[in-house]
């Protein structure tokens, strides 16, 4: 298994970035975010990696973020979903995004990619709806006491990470004045 890659980036395609690692330049395909967060060709990548293996398919699947990659390998186990529409799926918002949109058992994000239709997505609900407080988002070095405390007060794991994640990026803040912050965030809002 080929768990990640770091090379320098040669060239990118719409979906996918050549990375020269060792003399040899992998094809690796990734999602838009992933595209986006990557450097000028030159510069050196580091991708965490999926090796899909089937009868006559190789292909290499990279993200920027170990969290993303799960939640990929977590969108293959859906049956009918593979690897390009999973790809697709993450194309379309940030992984904590739509973790959140899963667990909720909210469709919206889901029915936005092309090949997904409201069978897929309810499928993909359905399935992964319980799993999802398991994918290991990003968040920053400081914010593993503020997801316990947000978890102790009972809220899930994906509704944790998403309200630390909108929080202001304000290093003058207490961790009260954060917890207060991520709760007003979790608050129900009413129109």
């Amino acid at each position: 298994m080929i768990d990640f890659v770091r090379g320098t980036l040669e060239r990118t395609g719409p979906d996918f970035a050549v990375v020269h690692v060792g003399g040899v330049g992998l094809r690796v395909y990734i999602p838009a975010g992933t595209l986006a967060a990557l450097p000028a060709p030159g510069g050196t990548v580091q991708l965490h990696t999926h090796l899909y293996v089937r009868e006559e398919v190789l292909a290499l699947y990279g993200f920027a973020e170990s969290g993303e990659l799960a939640l990929f390998e977590l969108l293959l186990t859906v049956s009918g979903v593979g690897p390009r529409l999973a790809l697709a799926i993450l194309s379309t918002a940030p992984p904590e995004r739509l973790a959140q949109e899963i667990a909720n058992g909210e469709d919206t994000l889901l029915l936005r990619v092309p090949g997904v239709g409201r069978r897929t997505a309810a499928r993909l609900i359905l399935e992964l709806k319980n799993k999802v407080d398991a994918v290991p988002l990003p968040v920053g070095p400081d914010e593993g006491e503020l997801l316990e405390a947000l978890a102790t007060l009972g809220y899930s794991a994906v509704e944790a990470q998403m309200a630390v994640r909108a929080l202001p990026p304000d290093d003058s803040l207490t961790q009260e004045e954060r917890l207060r912050l991520a709760l007003a965030e979790l608050a129900p809002q009413s129109d």
